[in-house]
Protein backbone atom coordinates (compact mmCIF):
# COMPACT_ATOMS: atom_id res chain seq x y z
CA UNK A 1 0.00 0.00 0.00
CA UNK A 2 1.29 3.45 -0.86
CA UNK A 3 2.29 5.95 1.93
CA UNK A 4 1.38 9.06 -0.08
CA UNK A 5 -1.20 9.75 -2.68
CA UNK A 6 0.13 10.52 -6.62
CA UNK A 7 -0.46 14.67 -6.82
CA UNK A 8 -1.64 14.27 -10.55
CA UNK A 9 -4.79 11.76 -8.89
CA UNK A 10 -4.94 14.23 -6.19
CA UNK A 11 -5.20 16.89 -8.09
CA UNK A 12 -7.34 15.19 -10.92
CA UNK A 13 -9.89 14.62 -7.75
CA UNK A 14 -10.12 18.06 -6.74
CA UNK A 15 -10.69 19.22 -10.00
CA UNK A 16 -13.94 17.14 -10.50
CA UNK A 17 -15.26 16.10 -7.59
CA UNK A 18 -17.56 19.15 -6.91
CA UNK A 19 -19.20 18.83 -10.27
CA UNK A 20 -19.52 15.12 -10.54
CA UNK A 21 -21.09 14.86 -6.80
CA UNK A 22 -23.50 17.36 -8.22
CA UNK A 23 -24.52 15.36 -11.07
CA UNK A 24 -24.65 12.24 -9.39
CA UNK A 25 -26.89 13.46 -6.22
CA UNK A 26 -29.33 14.44 -9.56
CA UNK A 27 -28.71 10.66 -10.07
CA UNK A 28 -29.19 9.11 -7.02
CA UNK A 29 -31.47 11.37 -4.99
CA UNK A 30 -29.46 11.26 -2.23
CA UNK A 31 -26.59 12.85 -1.06
CA UNK A 32 -24.96 10.32 1.33
CA UNK A 33 -25.48 7.58 -1.65
CA UNK A 34 -24.08 9.86 -4.69
CA UNK A 35 -21.06 10.42 -1.96
CA UNK A 36 -20.29 6.89 -1.18
CA UNK A 37 -20.83 5.99 -4.94
CA UNK A 38 -18.26 8.59 -5.84
CA UNK A 39 -16.39 7.93 -3.20
CA UNK A 40 -15.99 4.23 -4.35
CA UNK A 41 -15.26 5.46 -8.12
CA UNK A 42 -12.22 7.20 -7.01
CA UNK A 43 -11.05 4.99 -5.11
CA UNK A 44 -11.68 2.16 -7.97
CA UNK A 45 -9.50 4.72 -10.40
CA UNK A 46 -6.87 5.14 -7.46
CA UNK A 47 -6.08 1.16 -7.56
CA UNK A 48 -5.38 1.56 -11.61
CA UNK A 49 -3.86 5.21 -11.55
CA UNK A 50 -1.51 5.53 -14.42
CA UNK A 51 -2.71 2.36 -16.41
CA UNK A 52 -5.88 4.00 -17.38
CA UNK A 53 -6.21 5.68 -20.91
CA UNK A 54 -9.24 7.52 -20.20
CA UNK A 55 -10.02 8.36 -16.41
CA UNK A 56 -12.99 10.59 -16.65
CA UNK A 57 -15.06 7.78 -18.70
CA UNK A 58 -13.01 5.02 -16.02
CA UNK A 59 -15.47 7.33 -13.15
CA UNK A 60 -18.16 7.75 -15.07
CA UNK A 61 -18.50 3.83 -15.83
CA UNK A 62 -18.36 3.21 -12.05
CA UNK A 63 -20.13 6.28 -10.81
CA UNK A 64 -23.51 5.32 -12.70
CA UNK A 65 -23.03 1.70 -13.10
CA UNK A 66 -24.80 1.52 -9.09
CA UNK A 67 -27.31 3.47 -10.59
CA UNK A 68 -28.44 1.52 -13.70
CA UNK A 69 -28.54 -1.53 -10.96
CA UNK A 70 -31.95 -3.32 -10.54
CA UNK A 71 -31.30 -2.75 -6.48
CA UNK A 72 -31.58 0.85 -7.69
CA UNK A 73 -34.54 1.00 -9.08
CA UNK A 74 -36.32 0.26 -5.49
CA UNK A 75 -34.72 3.11 -4.12
CA UNK A 76 -37.11 6.09 -3.94
CA UNK A 77 -35.14 9.30 -4.94
CA UNK A 78 -35.34 12.49 -3.28
CA UNK A 79 -37.70 11.48 -0.49
CA UNK A 80 -39.89 14.41 0.92
CA UNK A 81 -38.64 16.86 -1.47
CA UNK A 82 -40.77 19.78 -2.49
CA UNK A 83 -38.48 21.62 -4.80
CA UNK A 84 -40.32 21.09 -8.21
CA UNK A 85 -37.18 20.08 -9.79
CA UNK A 86 -36.15 17.57 -7.66
CA UNK A 87 -39.91 16.53 -7.53
CA UNK A 88 -39.87 16.23 -11.39
CA UNK A 89 -36.57 14.17 -11.31
CA UNK A 90 -38.37 11.20 -8.83
CA UNK A 91 -40.66 10.93 -10.98
CA UNK A 92 -38.24 9.70 -13.63
CA UNK A 93 -36.75 6.24 -13.71
CA UNK A 94 -33.03 5.76 -13.00
CA UNK A 95 -31.69 5.38 -16.12
CA UNK A 96 -33.95 7.98 -17.06
CA UNK A 97 -32.42 10.63 -14.71
CA UNK A 98 -28.76 9.20 -15.57
CA UNK A 99 -29.10 9.84 -19.54
CA UNK A 100 -30.49 13.32 -18.54
CA UNK A 101 -28.56 14.51 -16.44
CA UNK A 102 -25.32 13.35 -18.79
CA UNK A 103 -27.10 15.39 -21.61
CA UNK A 104 -27.78 18.02 -20.52
CA UNK A 105 -25.99 18.72 -17.27
CA UNK A 106 -22.57 17.18 -18.04
CA UNK A 107 -23.11 17.76 -21.86
CA UNK A 108 -22.09 14.67 -22.95
CA UNK A 109 -23.11 13.65 -26.49
CA UNK A 110 -25.06 10.45 -27.18
CA UNK A 111 -22.00 8.47 -28.08
CA UNK A 112 -20.42 9.05 -25.09
CA UNK A 113 -23.39 8.69 -22.84
CA UNK A 114 -24.01 5.56 -24.31
CA UNK A 115 -20.38 4.21 -23.62
CA UNK A 116 -20.54 5.28 -19.94
CA UNK A 117 -24.20 3.59 -19.24
CA UNK A 118 -23.48 0.88 -21.54
CA UNK A 119 -26.40 1.61 -23.96
CA UNK A 120 -26.64 1.57 -27.93
CA UNK A 121 -26.51 5.27 -28.60
CA UNK A 122 -30.01 4.72 -30.26
CA UNK A 123 -31.16 4.04 -26.72
CA UNK A 124 -29.67 6.71 -24.81
CA UNK A 125 -31.16 8.91 -27.99
CA UNK A 126 -34.63 7.47 -27.47
CA UNK A 127 -34.18 7.30 -23.45
CA UNK A 128 -33.59 11.05 -23.61
CA UNK A 129 -36.38 12.00 -25.73
CA UNK A 130 -38.45 10.63 -23.50
CA UNK A 131 -36.82 11.72 -20.26
CA UNK A 132 -36.68 15.16 -21.32
CA UNK A 133 -40.24 15.20 -21.96
CA UNK A 134 -41.73 13.42 -19.02
CA UNK A 135 -39.66 15.76 -16.86
CA UNK A 136 -40.94 18.94 -18.66
CA UNK A 137 -44.40 17.44 -18.11
CA UNK A 138 -43.65 16.94 -14.46
CA UNK A 139 -42.51 20.34 -14.23
CA UNK A 140 -45.69 21.71 -16.17
CA UNK A 141 -43.88 23.16 -18.79
CA UNK A 142 -45.64 22.85 -21.82
CA UNK A 143 -44.06 21.45 -24.99
CA UNK A 144 -40.91 23.44 -26.69
CA UNK A 145 -43.78 23.59 -29.74
CA UNK A 146 -46.39 25.22 -27.70
CA UNK A 147 -44.15 28.16 -26.40
CA UNK A 148 -45.72 30.77 -28.99
CA UNK A 149 -49.48 29.74 -27.03
CA UNK A 150 -51.23 29.72 -30.07
CA UNK A 151 -53.63 26.85 -31.79
CA UNK A 152 -52.07 25.19 -34.24
CA UNK A 153 -53.63 25.50 -37.43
Amino acid sequence: MRDTVDPEFAAYVDARQGRWLRAAYLVYGELERAEEQLLHAFTRLSLRWGKVDDPDAFVLGHLYDAAMSRWSRSVKAFEDEEDAVKVALAALTPQQRAVLVLLHLEELTEFEVAEVLKMSSSAVHATGMTSLSRFRLELGTPDWRDVTGREPR
